[in-house]
Formats: structure tokens, C-alpha cells, sequence
């Protein structure tokens, strides 16, 4: 769990995923710059399902019924995220939390687990704990992998 370097050096395509939705989505969240990660969804059609911590689907939502709506909380988010003071280095923290490793790839569709589990340790003394998946639905389009859609905050 928590790897700072891809992976996957022997597998392009999850390597490609992996740096996708760690390396670049992560780093991109902690800047706060969605230009950073804007070119890896497909747009057209794009919808997000919060699953608000529940296992049962009856208690999910259609948060992000566009893009647009989704880039917003991502970016309400980072910035809540940024104003707040860690007691250890955030970057390496939510790698050591983060598990992007269970990917599933048939043909030009593929479906990422990423897991967040772990502790990171705020300056009040507090403490961030992070338990939940997301599973991101990803397609193939000219020749480079992109996010389709994902069920996020489920229990892990």
C-alpha cells in the first residue's frame, strides 16, 4: 500500500492508470490545480455516484451528474484540504493511505479500486482518518486511458 513510484514498470497500461489516479490525481489535489488533472475524464456523458460511507445502494446519491459538478467538490475539496496545518508531510501521507494497485482491464475498458486507508496526523493534534474506495470506470480513447465515471466514498 502506498507506493510513491508506479507499480507497475512491466504493464503500460496499468502503469499508465496507476499514474493517472495516484501520482498525478494526488498531486494535482494537494496544488490544487484541476488543469492538472481536467484532460484524463471523458466529458461527454461523465457522471459520479457518492455512496456517502453506505454498502447499500439505496443510500447512494447522483452527486455529480456532469463533470462540472464533480471539478467543483473536487476543488471545495483541495482547498479545504490546503488550509489545514499537518503534523507530517501530506504528499507521502495519502500515499501511505492510498491503494491504486486493483486494476481490471478487459479490452478498451478498464476498473480501478483505489482504497484509502490510514491516519495523517494533523498540527492540532488531530487527526485525518481516511476509509473509503473508489471505483473508477475508465475507457480507452485514442489510445490513452480516461475516466469515465466512478462510485466514490464507499466503505472499504
Amino acid at each position: 500500500m502506498g507506493a510513491l513510484t508506479n507499480p507497475f514498470p512491466n504493464d503500460s497500461n496499468r502503469a499508465e492508470i496507476w499514474d493517472m489516479l495516484a501520482q498525478r490525481d494526488i498531486d494535482a489535489f494537494l496544488a490544487a490545480e484541476w488543469s492538472a488533472v481536467s484532460g484524463d475524464f471523458i466529458a461527454s456523458g461523465f457522471f459520479g455516484l457518492h455512496a456517502h460511507f453506505k454498502p447499500h445502494p439505496d443510500d447512494w446519491t447522483l452527486a455529480f451528474p456532469t463533470l462540472e459538478a464533480y471539478r467543483d467538490e473536487w476543488l471545495r475539496q483541495a482547498a479545504e484540504t490546503r488550509a489545514i496545518a499537518y503534523a507530517e508531510p501530506l504528499r507521502e501521507a495519502i500515499f501511505r493511505a492510498t491503494d491504486a494497485t486493483g486494476i481490471e482491464i478487459m479490452g478498451d475498458r478498464a476498473l480501478l479500486r483505489k482504497r484509502f486507508h490510514g491516519v495523517i496526523l494533523r498540527a492540532d493534534g488531530g487527526q485525518d482518518q481516511l476509509d473509503w474506495q473508489t471505483l473508477y470506470v475508465l475507457a480507452r480513447r485514442s489510445g490513452r486511458w480516461k475516466i469515465a465515471s466512478f462510485v466514490g466514498y464507499l466503505p472499504r
